[in-house]
């Protein structure tokens, strides 16, 4: 029983599909963080030039 257990990788399968949906989100987050830095710059300079 303990031989199986220890063979048994059903788990982690679904913990590796976790950590690749976190690395996902991350990436996306970062992402969306930069572009909108850039936006606000960008919208600030167009309404101080009107």
């Amino acid at each position: 029983m303990l031989i199986r257990f220890l063979k048994d990788t059903n788990g982690a399968t679904g913990i590796e599909y976790g950590l690749i949906a976190a690395l996902v989100c991350l990436a996306t987050i970062g992402g969306i963080t930069a572009v909108g830095s850039n936006t606000t710059v960008t919208m600030d300079n167009i309404s101080n030039q009107f």
